[in-house]
């Protein structure tokens, strides 16, 4: 009975460091990961703050140019995705002399989604 808990003793302990091996290794390649992560992911750095982008999303586009201009009245139903982009286009040019007007840098662009 005594040889018998020995061998477990010992298989035990030599499974016990295994385990520890295996996780020292992985800890090892976290590390790594991490470190590399850090050098090519420029947003990793915590103390940096993310930078702020404005969404603007126009809910009705097809009844803004229908009330803005005679011309997308007749071309609103036939030709609705074209509408949608210029009112779009409008908008953003609008915005953007408008803060001109302001003094205020901004840069503009159209994201499809």
């Amino acid at each position: 009975m005594v040889t018998f808990l020995l061998i477990l003793s010992l298989l035990l302990a030599f499974f016990s460091g295994v385990l520890c091996w295996q996780v020292i290794e992985q800890r090892k390649i976290v590390t790594r990961m991490v470190n590399e992560s850090s050098h090519s992911d420029p947003l990793f750095n915590l103390e940096k703050q993310p930078e702020l982008i404005l969404t603007l999303k126009v809910l009705n586009p097809i009844s803004v140019a229908k009330r803005e201009s005679r011309s997308a009245r007749l071309l609103a139903d036939k030709l609705p995705m074209m509408v949608r982009k210029m009112v779009y286009q409008e908008v953003m040019k609008e915005l953007e002399e408008e803060m001109e007007e302001r003094g205020i840098d901004v840069e503009l662009a159209i994201e499809y989604r």
